[in-house]
């Protein structure tokens, strides 16, 4: 069967990965985490890095008919057990030489649907806790891209037959990263895309904000941004200087609010693809910083969710806002991808769980002022042509970041 992508596109798009989102050098090692199905992708990574001087690249293959097993039939106290094997490797992924890149693309996600969403939380969080801990000091070197499988295409395109599903997602994805026939040569694209995102972010940082009002006619919701905080957006630098990108493809100029101080109501615009279901209409308050209400389509679906959101301290708490405007390739397809690393650059979104260290001016091992503590970090997407978005400056002047789904900045 032939490839989603074609060799070149391939190529391009491994050494996007590769040079463009972990600023990969010679004499640096790689881990790849991937499932069945993304070995296309994982083959042409590390003919990428070697082409970079790699001393190794290994590839992790993560199967979950394995993990699904592990959760029905694993005893309680074995979930999120670390094997010495595995906290050897979180400790060398925070070192400089090493990087990471993880691939996503469904694969076989019907075992997960069925499983208990507290022994998933259970067993998750400490992986979570593990790439948070190193996320914190800046020293998470890695990317998260996507690769299409048959089954991910054919949900995507159910119409299509399962060789031109994968072709069409893998041009959906190579126009989201900058790389389609209309794109700048090279990687001057996604570099440019990348720079417009940070002119954005510094923008909004600049207005120091003490309050961010997101708001349309099904969210009316308001979070207060803490002192010393600044917004993210086309990607960071690690702790040794080193420019990533942590999601490719990216939108978002995003932030941290103060876990104690989101009030209002939320309703989601876009499903949300998580636990092997897809989690429809999904609304909710916050009262207090805490999520206090949560409706869904299906109550099957609600009660999942809000059982897995239970079972991890500070899970019902925001980590983030991220604004996505109308100009988002993705969000312009109008498709929905059933997938967070897509789903979630279609459109404005908040996050339940784990804030980000690095959305505070602070210096590394001060007090976070606000940053959410979790093992987890769920977005769900709330933007619409309609959404409007305020920010309130310390004087108490409102500045309009987003109008109508469109950017103001």
């Amino acid at each position: 069967m032939q490839g989603p992508m074609k060799p070149e596109e391939l190529r391009r798009y491994a050494e996007l990965i590769v040079r463009g989102c972990i600023a990969f050098r010679r004499g640096d090692s790689l881990i790849q985490m991937v499932s069945l199905g993304h070995r296309e992708l994982a083959v042409a990574v590390a003919e990428a890095a070697y082409r970079a001087g790699a001393l190794a690249v290994d590839v992790q293959y993560e199967d979950n008919r394995v993990f699904a097993t592990r959760i029905q039939r694993a005893p309680t106290i074995a979930l999120g057990h670390q094997t010495p094997w595995k906290l050897a490797q979180w400790k060398a992924i925070g070192t400089e030489s090493v990087a990471i890149v993880q691939v996503m693309g469904e694969y076989e996600l019907d075992v997960v649907a069925p499983l208990s969403p507290e022994r998933i939380a259970a067993d998750t969080g400490s992986n979570n806790e593990h790439v948070a801990a190193i996320r914190r000091e800046a020293r998470l070197r890695g990317t998260i891209c996507a690769w299409p499988t048959d089954e991910w295409a054919l949900r995507v395109f159910p119409d299509l037959d399962a060789e031109q599903a994968r072709r069409q997602l893998a041009k959906d994805l190579l126009s989201f990263c900058r790389l389609g026939p209309s794109d700048l040569p090279g990687h001057r694209g996604w570099t440019e895309h990348l720079a417009t995102l940070r002119r954005r972010a510094a923008r909004l940082t600049k207005l120091d904000l003490k309050e961010v009002h997101i708001h349309d006619r099904g969210t009316n919701l308001r979070v207060k941004i803490s002192p010393h905080s600044m917004w993210r957006g086309g990607g960071e630098e690690d702790y040794w200087g080193r420019k990533i990108a942590m999601n490719v493809p990216t939108e978002e100029c995003f932030i941290s609010p103060d876990a104690a101080a989101s009030e209002g109501t939320f309703r989601c615009s876009r499903p949300r693809s998580f636990g092997g279901r897809v989690i429809e209409d999904l609304s909710g308050e916050f009262r207090n910083g805490r999520l206090v209400r949560l409706k869904a389509k299906r109550a099957a679906d609600r009660d999942w969710l809000a059982r897995y959101l239970a079972a991890i301290p500070n899970a019902e708490r925001l980590g983030e806002i991220a604004l996505v405007d109308s100009s988002s390739r993705i969000g312009q397809t109008g498709r929905l991808y059933y997938n967070g690393l897509l789903d979630e650059n279609a459109a404005a979104h908040i996050a339940f769980g784990s804030g980000f260290a690095k959305t505070r001016t602070v210096p590394i091992g001060q007090k976070r002022y606000g940053v959410n503590r979790s093992k987890t970090h769920l977005d769900v997407m709330i933007g619409t042509d309609e959404l409007n978005a305020d920010g309130i400056r310390q004087n108490g002047r409102r500045v309009a970041l987003v109008a109508d789904g469109t950017w103001q900045i």
